[in-house]
Protein backbone atom coordinates (compact mmCIF):
# COMPACT_ATOMS: atom_id res chain seq x y z
CA UNK A 1 0.00 0.00 0.00
CA UNK A 2 2.90 2.33 0.79
CA UNK A 3 4.26 1.96 -2.76
CA UNK A 4 0.82 2.72 -4.21
CA UNK A 5 0.55 5.86 -2.06
CA UNK A 6 3.98 7.08 -3.20
CA UNK A 7 3.14 6.50 -6.88
CA UNK A 8 -0.20 8.27 -6.39
CA UNK A 9 1.49 11.25 -4.77
CA UNK A 10 4.04 11.51 -7.61
CA UNK A 11 1.35 11.39 -10.30
CA UNK A 12 -0.82 13.96 -8.51
CA UNK A 13 2.09 16.36 -7.94
CA UNK A 14 3.34 15.94 -11.53
CA UNK A 15 -0.16 16.76 -12.82
CA UNK A 16 -0.60 19.77 -10.50
CA UNK A 17 2.87 21.18 -11.25
CA UNK A 18 2.38 20.52 -14.96
CA UNK A 19 -0.90 22.44 -14.86
CA UNK A 20 0.64 25.37 -12.96
CA UNK A 21 3.52 25.53 -15.42
CA UNK A 22 1.32 25.34 -18.51
CA UNK A 23 -1.24 27.79 -17.12
CA UNK A 24 1.00 30.43 -15.56
CA UNK A 25 4.77 29.95 -15.97
CA UNK A 26 4.90 28.55 -19.53
CA UNK A 27 8.40 27.09 -19.38
CA UNK A 28 9.27 23.93 -21.34
CA UNK A 29 7.26 21.15 -19.67
CA UNK A 30 9.78 19.12 -17.69
CA UNK A 31 11.93 22.16 -16.83
CA UNK A 32 8.88 23.96 -15.44
CA UNK A 33 7.90 20.93 -13.34
CA UNK A 34 11.40 20.60 -11.94
CA UNK A 35 11.59 24.33 -11.12
CA UNK A 36 8.26 24.22 -9.26
CA UNK A 37 9.36 21.13 -7.32
CA UNK A 38 12.58 22.92 -6.34
CA UNK A 39 10.57 25.90 -5.10
CA UNK A 40 8.27 23.51 -3.23
CA UNK A 41 11.34 21.93 -1.61
CA UNK A 42 12.55 25.35 -0.46
CA UNK A 43 9.07 26.11 0.93
CA UNK A 44 9.17 22.82 2.86
CA UNK A 45 12.60 23.75 4.27
CA UNK A 46 11.23 27.17 5.30
CA UNK A 47 8.12 25.72 6.89
CA UNK A 48 10.28 23.15 8.64
CA UNK A 49 11.79 25.90 10.78
CA UNK A 50 8.31 26.69 12.08
CA UNK A 51 6.70 23.26 11.83
CA UNK A 52 9.50 20.65 12.15
CA UNK A 53 7.00 17.82 11.71
CA UNK A 54 6.26 18.94 8.13
CA UNK A 55 9.95 18.88 7.23
CA UNK A 56 10.53 15.50 8.87
CA UNK A 57 7.54 13.90 7.13
CA UNK A 58 8.68 15.32 3.78
CA UNK A 59 12.19 13.96 4.30
CA UNK A 60 10.78 10.54 5.17
CA UNK A 61 8.57 10.52 2.07
CA UNK A 62 11.40 11.50 -0.30
CA UNK A 63 13.84 9.10 1.39
CA UNK A 64 11.35 6.25 0.92
CA UNK A 65 11.79 6.59 -2.85
CA UNK A 66 14.83 4.68 -4.11
CA UNK A 67 15.76 7.13 -6.88
CA UNK A 68 18.48 4.87 -8.24
CA UNK A 69 16.11 1.91 -8.61
CA UNK A 70 13.24 4.02 -9.95
CA UNK A 71 15.40 5.57 -12.69
CA UNK A 72 17.81 2.79 -13.67
CA UNK A 73 15.61 -0.26 -13.11
CA UNK A 74 12.24 1.15 -14.18
CA UNK A 75 12.17 4.49 -16.00
CA UNK A 76 15.32 4.23 -18.13
CA UNK A 77 14.03 1.31 -20.20
CA UNK A 78 10.76 3.10 -20.99
CA UNK A 79 12.44 6.44 -21.73
CA UNK A 80 15.08 5.03 -24.07
CA UNK A 81 12.59 2.85 -25.97
CA UNK A 82 10.09 5.72 -26.23
CA UNK A 83 12.79 8.04 -27.56
CA UNK A 84 14.23 5.47 -29.99
CA UNK A 85 10.85 4.50 -31.44
CA UNK A 86 10.40 8.05 -32.77
CA UNK A 87 13.89 8.40 -34.29
CA UNK A 88 14.16 8.19 -38.08
CA UNK A 89 16.67 5.41 -38.73
CA UNK A 90 17.44 6.72 -42.24
CA UNK A 91 18.49 10.09 -40.83
CA UNK A 92 20.39 8.31 -38.06
CA UNK A 93 22.35 6.27 -40.61
CA UNK A 94 23.40 9.45 -42.43
CA UNK A 95 24.88 10.78 -39.19
CA UNK A 96 26.07 7.41 -37.90
CA UNK A 97 29.80 8.21 -37.98
CA UNK A 98 29.50 11.35 -35.86
CA UNK A 99 26.94 9.70 -33.52
CA UNK A 100 29.14 6.65 -32.95
CA UNK A 101 32.20 8.87 -32.51
CA UNK A 102 30.61 11.18 -29.95
CA UNK A 103 28.92 8.38 -28.00
CA UNK A 104 32.10 6.28 -27.73
CA UNK A 105 35.31 8.24 -28.26
CA UNK A 106 33.69 11.44 -27.02
CA UNK A 107 32.40 9.65 -23.92
CA UNK A 108 35.84 8.25 -23.15
CA UNK A 109 37.53 11.63 -23.63
CA UNK A 110 34.99 13.33 -21.36
CA UNK A 111 35.18 10.60 -18.71
CA UNK A 112 38.96 10.64 -18.37
CA UNK A 113 39.25 14.43 -18.66
CA UNK A 114 36.63 15.06 -15.99
CA UNK A 115 38.22 12.41 -13.75
CA UNK A 116 41.71 13.92 -14.10
CA UNK A 117 40.59 17.49 -13.42
CA UNK A 118 38.38 16.50 -10.48
CA UNK A 119 41.24 14.46 -9.01
CA UNK A 120 43.36 17.62 -8.78
CA UNK A 121 40.57 20.06 -7.92
CA UNK A 122 39.37 18.17 -4.82
CA UNK A 123 42.83 18.62 -3.34
CA UNK A 124 42.18 22.38 -3.33
CA UNK A 125 39.40 21.69 -0.81
CA UNK A 126 41.53 19.44 1.38
CA UNK A 127 39.99 16.20 0.09
CA UNK A 128 41.64 13.10 -1.29
CA UNK A 129 39.58 10.96 -3.65
CA UNK A 130 41.15 7.94 -5.33
CA UNK A 131 41.46 8.36 -9.11
CA UNK A 132 39.28 5.28 -9.67
CA UNK A 133 36.39 6.99 -7.89
CA UNK A 134 37.03 10.09 -10.00
CA UNK A 135 36.67 7.83 -13.06
CA UNK A 136 33.34 6.65 -11.68
CA UNK A 137 32.25 10.27 -11.43
CA UNK A 138 33.54 11.04 -14.93
CA UNK A 139 31.54 8.16 -16.39
CA UNK A 140 28.29 9.10 -14.65
CA UNK A 141 28.44 12.84 -15.42
CA UNK A 142 29.49 12.54 -19.09
CA UNK A 143 26.32 11.14 -20.74
CA UNK A 144 24.08 13.83 -22.23
CA UNK A 145 20.34 13.85 -21.70
CA UNK A 146 18.81 16.31 -24.18
CA UNK A 147 15.20 15.15 -23.68
CA UNK A 148 14.27 18.48 -22.11
CA UNK A 149 15.97 20.53 -24.79
CA UNK A 150 14.97 18.80 -28.05
CA UNK A 151 11.66 20.70 -28.22
CA UNK A 152 13.48 23.99 -27.68
CA UNK A 153 16.02 23.18 -30.40
CA UNK A 154 13.21 22.40 -32.86
CA UNK A 155 11.61 25.78 -32.18
CA UNK A 156 15.00 27.43 -32.64
CA UNK A 157 15.11 26.07 -36.18
CA UNK A 158 18.39 24.19 -35.95
CA UNK A 159 19.39 22.04 -38.94
CA UNK A 160 17.73 18.59 -38.93
CA UNK A 161 21.16 16.95 -39.15
CA UNK A 162 22.26 18.60 -35.89
CA UNK A 163 19.03 17.60 -34.18
CA UNK A 164 19.64 14.00 -35.29
CA UNK A 165 23.22 14.12 -34.00
CA UNK A 166 22.10 15.34 -30.57
CA UNK A 167 19.24 12.88 -30.16
CA UNK A 168 21.22 9.96 -31.63
CA UNK A 169 24.23 10.63 -29.44
CA UNK A 170 22.10 10.82 -26.31
CA UNK A 171 20.42 7.49 -27.04
CA UNK A 172 23.68 5.60 -27.34
CA UNK A 173 25.91 7.42 -24.87
CA UNK A 174 23.44 6.73 -22.05
CA UNK A 175 24.01 3.02 -22.68
CA UNK A 176 27.76 3.40 -23.10
CA UNK A 177 27.95 5.47 -19.90
CA UNK A 178 26.14 2.81 -17.88
CA UNK A 179 28.54 0.15 -19.24
CA UNK A 180 31.57 2.32 -18.39
CA UNK A 181 30.21 3.06 -14.93
CA UNK A 182 29.51 -0.61 -14.19
CA UNK A 183 33.01 -1.54 -15.42
CA UNK A 184 34.74 0.99 -13.15
CA UNK A 185 32.39 0.08 -10.28
CA UNK A 186 33.30 -3.59 -10.60
CA UNK A 187 37.02 -2.73 -10.58
CA UNK A 188 36.51 -0.55 -7.48
CA UNK A 189 34.49 -3.25 -5.72
CA UNK A 190 36.92 -6.10 -6.46
CA UNK A 191 40.09 -4.06 -6.19
CA UNK A 192 42.50 -3.31 -9.03
CA UNK A 193 44.87 -6.03 -7.81
CA UNK A 194 42.23 -8.73 -8.28
CA UNK A 195 41.17 -7.84 -11.81
CA UNK A 196 43.12 -7.88 -15.09
CA UNK A 197 42.98 -5.68 -18.16
CA UNK A 198 41.60 -8.59 -20.19
CA UNK A 199 38.77 -9.17 -17.69
CA UNK A 200 37.91 -5.46 -17.78
CA UNK A 201 37.86 -5.58 -21.59
CA UNK A 202 35.70 -8.70 -21.60
CA UNK A 203 33.25 -7.15 -19.12
CA UNK A 204 32.93 -4.05 -21.31
CA UNK A 205 32.52 -6.03 -24.55
CA UNK A 206 30.03 -8.42 -22.99
CA UNK A 207 27.86 -5.60 -21.68
CA UNK A 208 28.04 -3.36 -24.76
CA UNK A 209 28.12 -5.80 -27.68
CA UNK A 210 25.85 -8.22 -25.84
CA UNK A 211 23.33 -5.44 -25.30
CA UNK A 212 23.37 -4.43 -28.97
CA UNK A 213 22.94 -8.03 -30.19
CA UNK A 214 20.22 -8.80 -27.66
CA UNK A 215 18.38 -5.59 -28.62
CA UNK A 216 18.52 -6.60 -32.29
CA UNK A 217 17.08 -10.04 -31.50
CA UNK A 218 14.43 -8.49 -29.29
CA UNK A 219 13.44 -5.95 -31.94
CA UNK A 220 13.10 -8.56 -34.67
CA UNK A 221 11.17 -10.94 -32.41
CA UNK A 222 8.78 -8.06 -31.76
CA UNK A 223 8.56 -7.34 -35.48
CA UNK A 224 7.58 -10.95 -36.28
CA UNK A 225 4.98 -10.93 -33.49
CA UNK A 226 3.46 -7.60 -34.55
CA UNK A 227 3.41 -8.58 -38.22
CA UNK A 228 1.53 -11.83 -37.52
CA UNK A 229 -1.58 -10.23 -36.00
CA UNK A 230 -3.84 -7.20 -36.47
CA UNK A 231 -5.16 -6.15 -33.07
CA UNK A 232 -3.92 -2.81 -31.79
CA UNK A 233 -4.62 -3.63 -28.12
CA UNK A 234 -2.49 -6.79 -28.22
CA UNK A 235 0.16 -5.06 -30.35
CA UNK A 236 0.55 -2.23 -27.83
CA UNK A 237 0.96 -4.86 -25.12
CA UNK A 238 3.64 -6.57 -27.23
CA UNK A 239 5.67 -3.34 -27.28
CA UNK A 240 5.27 -3.14 -23.51
CA UNK A 241 6.48 -6.72 -23.22
CA UNK A 242 9.52 -5.88 -25.35
CA UNK A 243 10.49 -3.16 -22.88
CA UNK A 244 9.61 -4.73 -19.54
CA UNK A 245 10.46 -8.33 -20.37
CA UNK A 246 13.48 -7.45 -22.50
CA UNK A 247 15.04 -5.20 -19.86
CA UNK A 248 14.57 -7.87 -17.19
CA UNK A 249 16.12 -10.61 -19.36
CA UNK A 250 19.03 -8.29 -20.23
CA UNK A 251 19.73 -8.04 -16.50
CA UNK A 252 19.70 -11.82 -16.15
CA UNK A 253 22.09 -12.15 -19.11
CA UNK A 254 24.36 -9.39 -17.72
CA UNK A 255 24.23 -7.41 -20.96
CA UNK A 256 23.46 -3.71 -21.32
CA UNK A 257 19.72 -3.18 -20.94
CA UNK A 258 19.88 0.49 -22.04
CA UNK A 259 21.65 -0.36 -25.32
CA UNK A 260 19.21 -3.22 -25.89
CA UNK A 261 16.26 -0.84 -25.47
CA UNK A 262 17.72 1.66 -27.92
CA UNK A 263 18.23 -0.97 -30.65
CA UNK A 264 14.86 -2.63 -30.00
CA UNK A 265 13.17 0.77 -30.12
CA UNK A 266 14.85 1.72 -33.40
CA UNK A 267 13.78 -1.57 -35.02
CA UNK A 268 10.24 -1.26 -33.67
CA UNK A 269 9.86 2.34 -34.81
CA UNK A 270 11.45 1.97 -38.23
CA UNK A 271 10.64 -1.60 -39.30
CA UNK A 272 7.69 -2.85 -37.27
CA UNK A 273 5.69 0.38 -37.51
CA UNK A 274 6.59 0.95 -41.16
CA UNK A 275 5.82 -2.48 -42.59
CA UNK A 276 4.53 -4.75 -39.82
CA UNK A 277 1.36 -3.06 -38.52
CA UNK A 278 -1.78 -1.34 -39.77
CA UNK A 279 -2.28 2.43 -39.86
CA UNK A 280 -4.58 2.27 -36.81
CA UNK A 281 -2.05 0.25 -34.80
CA UNK A 282 0.78 2.59 -35.81
CA UNK A 283 -1.22 5.56 -34.56
CA UNK A 284 -2.06 3.88 -31.24
CA UNK A 285 1.51 2.72 -30.60
CA UNK A 286 2.97 6.14 -31.41
CA UNK A 287 0.49 7.96 -29.17
CA UNK A 288 0.87 5.43 -26.36
CA UNK A 289 4.65 5.74 -26.23
CA UNK A 290 4.51 9.51 -26.63
CA UNK A 291 2.28 9.63 -23.54
CA UNK A 292 4.56 7.22 -21.63
CA UNK A 293 7.53 9.42 -22.51
CA UNK A 294 5.80 12.59 -21.30
CA UNK A 295 4.50 11.09 -18.05
CA UNK A 296 7.80 9.37 -17.18
CA UNK A 297 9.76 12.55 -17.82
CA UNK A 298 7.35 14.62 -15.75
CA UNK A 299 7.75 12.24 -12.79
CA UNK A 300 11.53 12.04 -13.27
CA UNK A 301 12.04 15.81 -13.20
CA UNK A 302 9.60 16.15 -10.31
CA UNK A 303 11.68 13.68 -8.31
CA UNK A 304 14.92 15.46 -9.19
CA UNK A 305 13.48 18.67 -7.76
CA UNK A 306 12.49 17.01 -4.48
CA UNK A 307 15.81 15.15 -4.18
CA UNK A 308 17.24 18.48 -3.01
CA UNK A 309 15.65 17.77 0.39
CA UNK A 310 17.90 14.78 1.07
CA UNK A 311 21.11 15.56 -0.83
CA UNK A 312 23.77 16.95 1.55
CA UNK A 313 25.13 20.45 0.88
CA UNK A 314 27.57 22.71 2.67
CA UNK A 315 29.82 25.65 1.84
CA UNK A 316 32.65 23.45 0.56
CA UNK A 317 30.41 21.26 -1.60
CA UNK A 318 28.75 24.36 -3.07
CA UNK A 319 32.02 25.80 -4.36
CA UNK A 320 33.27 22.39 -5.44
CA UNK A 321 30.02 21.99 -7.39
CA UNK A 322 30.54 25.37 -9.09
CA UNK A 323 34.05 24.38 -10.20
CA UNK A 324 32.74 21.01 -11.37
CA UNK A 325 30.19 22.74 -13.62
CA UNK A 326 33.05 24.53 -15.37
CA UNK A 327 35.04 21.29 -15.62
CA UNK A 328 32.13 19.36 -17.13
CA UNK A 329 31.41 22.07 -19.71
CA UNK A 330 35.10 22.22 -20.65
CA UNK A 331 35.27 18.43 -20.97
CA UNK A 332 32.13 18.44 -23.10
CA UNK A 333 33.67 21.02 -25.43
CA UNK A 334 36.92 19.03 -25.78
CA UNK A 335 35.04 15.75 -26.29
CA UNK A 336 33.10 17.36 -29.16
CA UNK A 337 35.83 19.51 -30.69
CA UNK A 338 38.72 17.03 -30.57
CA UNK A 339 37.06 14.23 -32.59
CA UNK A 340 35.90 16.79 -35.16
CA UNK A 341 39.44 18.08 -35.67
CA UNK A 342 41.32 14.76 -35.42
CA UNK A 343 38.90 12.82 -37.65
CA UNK A 344 38.63 15.72 -40.09
CA UNK A 345 34.90 16.38 -39.70
CA UNK A 346 35.50 20.10 -40.09
CA UNK A 347 33.73 20.29 -43.44
CA UNK A 348 30.50 18.88 -41.99
CA UNK A 349 30.42 20.78 -38.67
CA UNK A 350 30.02 24.52 -38.34
CA UNK A 351 31.73 26.32 -35.49
CA UNK A 352 28.32 27.36 -34.20
CA UNK A 353 27.24 23.70 -34.12
CA UNK A 354 30.16 22.85 -31.82
CA UNK A 355 28.93 25.53 -29.43
CA UNK A 356 25.34 24.20 -29.59
CA UNK A 357 26.52 20.61 -29.06
CA UNK A 358 28.55 21.76 -26.05
CA UNK A 359 25.89 23.92 -24.39
CA UNK A 360 23.08 21.57 -25.41
CA UNK A 361 24.72 18.55 -23.79
CA UNK A 362 22.39 18.49 -20.79
CA UNK A 363 22.88 16.17 -17.84
CA UNK A 364 19.83 14.55 -16.30
CA UNK A 365 18.32 11.89 -14.09
CA UNK A 366 20.65 9.07 -15.12
CA UNK A 367 23.65 10.97 -13.70
CA UNK A 368 21.90 11.53 -10.36
CA UNK A 369 20.71 7.91 -10.24
CA UNK A 370 24.20 6.51 -10.87
CA UNK A 371 25.71 8.85 -8.28
CA UNK A 372 23.13 7.75 -5.69
CA UNK A 373 24.20 4.13 -6.22
CA UNK A 374 27.69 4.88 -4.88
CA UNK A 375 28.30 3.81 -1.26
CA UNK A 376 29.89 6.08 1.33
CA UNK A 377 33.18 4.16 0.96
CA UNK A 378 33.39 5.50 -2.61
CA UNK A 379 32.73 9.10 -1.50
CA UNK A 380 29.08 8.70 -2.47
CA UNK A 381 27.75 11.76 -0.58
CA UNK A 382 30.38 14.11 -2.02
CA UNK A 383 29.91 12.87 -5.60
CA UNK A 384 26.10 12.98 -5.29
CA UNK A 385 26.22 16.62 -4.18
CA UNK A 386 28.44 17.83 -7.01
CA UNK A 387 26.49 15.71 -9.52
CA UNK A 388 23.28 17.38 -8.39
CA UNK A 389 24.87 20.83 -8.79
CA UNK A 390 25.90 20.03 -12.36
CA UNK A 391 22.46 18.60 -13.24
CA UNK A 392 20.61 21.61 -11.76
CA UNK A 393 22.78 24.07 -13.69
CA UNK A 394 22.49 21.96 -16.82
CA UNK A 395 18.71 21.79 -16.85
CA UNK A 396 17.76 25.20 -15.44
CA UNK A 397 20.48 27.36 -17.03
CA UNK A 398 21.59 25.51 -20.17
CA UNK A 399 18.12 24.14 -20.86
CA UNK A 400 16.47 27.54 -20.65
CA UNK A 401 19.10 29.36 -22.73
CA UNK A 402 20.00 26.83 -25.44
CA UNK A 403 17.17 28.01 -27.71
CA UNK A 404 18.41 31.61 -27.65
CA UNK A 405 22.02 30.47 -28.16
CA UNK A 406 21.00 28.24 -31.07
CA UNK A 407 19.12 31.10 -32.74
CA UNK A 408 21.90 33.66 -32.22
CA UNK A 409 24.60 31.21 -33.31
CA UNK A 410 22.64 30.27 -36.40
CA UNK A 411 22.06 33.84 -37.47
CA UNK A 412 25.56 34.97 -36.58
CA UNK A 413 27.35 32.26 -38.51
CA UNK A 414 25.33 30.77 -41.35
CA UNK A 415 28.20 29.36 -43.35
CA UNK A 416 31.37 29.19 -41.28
CA UNK A 417 33.05 25.89 -40.49
CA UNK A 418 35.24 24.66 -37.68
CA UNK A 419 38.83 25.56 -38.30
Amino acid sequence: MEIYNIITLMIVLAAVFGYLNHRFIRLPGVIGIMLISLVASLVVVGLGKIFPEIFNRSIQSVSAIDFNTVVLKVMLSFLLFAAAIHVDLKKLKKERISIITFSTIGMLISTFLVATLIFFVVHLFGMEIHFLYCLLFGSLISPTDPIAVIGILKKAGIPPSLETRISGESLFNDGVAVVLFLTFYEVARMGSADISVSSIGWLFIKEAVGGLVFGWLLGYAGFLALKSINNYVVEVMITLAIVMGGYTVAGWLHVSGPLAMVVAGLITGNKSLDTGVSEITRDYINKFWEMVDEVMNAILFLLMGFEMLIIPFNHTLFWLGCLTIVIVLFARFISVFLPIVVLNYRKTFKRSEVMILTWGGLRGGISVALALSLPASMYGETLVSITYSVVLFSILVQGLTIGKIARSAGSAEPTGAVS
